[in-house]
């Protein structure tokens, strides 16, 4: 499987990360990607950006390096209502917007408390992707989180760096949640989530899962950067080619 798109990255100005937007691009186009996603946390992550840098990322060029660069965020679940620390107007702005559950923004709760959390956030249309939803730290009803994914249309992203530096104990939950998305025809978005450049485009540790579950092509979105704008076009962005 060819994996052209990593649309989860983080630079400096997340605050734990340690490259800026021109490296990552640099990085992704000599990895033969054909876009990424500059994601930064919203500000209710320590150290992360002003909601001004959200905003003003209209001056980032649309390509850099021949790499399609979109603007977006990681913003952060605050509550279990699905409640994000970046304000509607931003997320209107973005051209892409995921939202994810992290210990510093929101204490982990009981199954129903994180399930419910992520079905408010994918029942905001202005929310796009879930990402690294096998968390162990939040446990959450997989059935009901693929299914609401599926009446959605929200992206369940499966993240390689839960495999390798982030998220320790997620492996067994990231396999069954990407089953259970092959079971009921969910599609899946792949990310690096990566905090620096040499990261970008790494999604190894994915591919052989998905290879293992023979995953097919078409429930995946990254294979091509064509399908994700498409998808983002369709649920109301306005992302050129």
């Amino acid at each position: 499987m060819n994996l052209l798109v990593d649309p989860h990255c983080h630079t400096i100005s997340s605050g734990h990360a340690y490259s800026t937007i021109k490296e990552i691009a640099e990085a992704a186009a000599e990895k033969g990607l054909k876009l990424i996603a500059m994601t930064d946390h919203g500000p209710a992550m320590p150290g992360g950006p002003h909601i001004f840098h959200l905003g003003n990322q209209r001056v980032i060029p649309d390509y850099i390096n021949g790499v399609r660069v979109l603007k977006g965020v990681e913003a952060d679940i605050i509550d279990f209502n699905g409640g994000l620390d970046v304000p509607e107007k931003y997320l209107k702005m973005l051209d892409i917007v995921i939202a994810s559950l992290h210990e510093p923004c929101i204490p982990p709760g009981s199954v129903e408390d994180n399930t419910k959390a992520l079905i408010a956030a994918m029942n905001n249309p202005l929310i796009d992707v879930i990402a690294h939803p096998g968390n162990p730290v939040y446990p959450i009803d997989i059935d009901r989180f693929v299914q609401c994914a599926c009446e959605t249309g929200t992206l369940i992203e499966i993240n390689n760096s839960s495999f390798t530096v982030s998220r320790k104990g997620s492996h067994e939950n990231c396999i069954k949640i990407a089953a259970k998305a092959k079971e009921m025809g969910a599609t899946l978005i792949v990310s690096s989530d990566c905090h620096i450049c040499y990261d970008v485009g790494g999604f190894d540790k994915v591919k052989e899962i998905f290879e293992e579950l023979e995953i097919p092509e078409e429930l995946v979105i990254n294979t091509d950067f064509r399908k994700l704008i498409d998808y983002l076009n369709k649920r109301g962005r306005n992302v050129s080619l």
